[in-house]
């Protein structure tokens, strides 16, 4: 009888520990964490790199800070608090928009309708500060940064949130893709950890394939009754040429890039992770071992980004991987 761990590799499943002993540890420096860990400190490297981000407002980095928040926000639309060195999406707070009583008492509401006084969000941020949501435990900072807002074709597939698009980059050469969509299970936060879908993508045309939410194989979006294969992401080709350019911006070998589109300016780097999950495979219903073998068998990181996304998809079109 064939046991799971032998039918996993048949299939080319990449498991966690082979995932951080053989790419993770060998590729990843450990001295360029900070750089992807810190989101603050990715927004910086991505600016003198001119990768386009969401715009950042402003950081609070000590609890005294915390007073300046409506003079940072004020004029503006919206934004989302995030922790600096936060992970899962834990910690962010999303705010559709700023109100402000005839008395001039700030109130800010959420996009699932609800009202948080000011109070609340001081609250919240002295939160971040502490390290509540923080990778390491250590005391963070709170970024301030730009509600985006979602691009037309997420229309009915995506509730109420912005989804992203994660791709997994190996040596400069994108490998996988998957988008994420909010639910609202998940509080329209796009990341799978809290009840957002996983949609597999074809890296050739940026097609949606299969669908998956909590490891279940799905046809339609669970709130919305939308169907989801078939759909064709915009800007594709952009979009893998940002990720595979973060290879270099980082300095890491295997990473996770994610990006969002915003309906203004297209697609936004939103961030990058040195460690990132296994789900995508299930999205895609195909492991990653495969390309990653082929990646390191015939791959050339020296090549430009262009040449090496063209061999990736050469590859796949000469069914020389899945």
């Amino acid at each position: 009888m064939i046991s799971l761990v032998q039918k996993f590799k048949s299939v080319g499943i990449l498991g966690i520990n082979r995932r951080i002993g053989e790419y993770i540890l060998p590729y990843n420096p450990r001295k360029n964490y900070p750089l992807v860990d810190d989101k603050w400190k990715t927004a910086e490297l991505a600016e003198s790199k001119s990768i386009p981000m969401p715009d950042h407002y402003g950081i609070i980095e000590a609890f005294g800070d915390v007073q300046n928040l409506t003079s940072l926000i004020s004029d503006k639309p919206g934004f989302v608090v995030k922790p600096a060195n936060g992970g899962m999406g834990n910690g962010i707070l999303v705010i559709d928009k700023i109100l402000q009583s005839d008395k001039g008492e700030f109130s800010f509401q959420k996009v699932d309708g609800k009202t948080l006084s000011k109070k609340n969000i001081m609250h919240h941020i002295s939160g971040i500060l502490s390290g509540l949501y923080s990778l390491d435990g250590n005391s963070d900072r709170a970024i301030l940064q730009e509600k985006l807002l979602s691009h037309p074709f997420f229309n009915g597939i995506a509730y109420q949130g912005i989804a992203d698009i994660r791709v997994i980059v190996f040596l400069g050469y994108p490998v996988m893709a998957m988008l994420r969509l909010p639910t609202k299970d998940s509080g329209g936060r796009a990341n799978l950890h809290q009840g957002a879908l996983g949609v597999g993508v074809d890296l050739l045309t940026g097609t949606l394939t299969s669908a998956v939410c909590d490891d279940k194989l799905i046809a339609k979006h669970p709130d919305t009754n939308e169907t989801l294969a078939g759909r064709q992401i915009p800007f594709w080709q952009e979009i893998l040429t940002m990720s595979a350019k973060c290879f270099e911006v980082s300095g890491l070998g295997y990473l996770g890039v994610d990006i969002v589109l915003d309906e203004r300016r297209g697609p936004l780097l939103l961030e990058m992770n040195a460690r990132p999950g296994l789900g995508i495979q299930i999205a895609n219903r195909m492991g990653l071992t495969e390309r990653l073998e082929k990646i390191e068998r015939d791959g050339n990181p020296l090549e430009s980004v262009s040449e090496r996304i063209q061999r990736m998809f050469g590859w796949l079109e000469n069914k020389e991987i899945r």
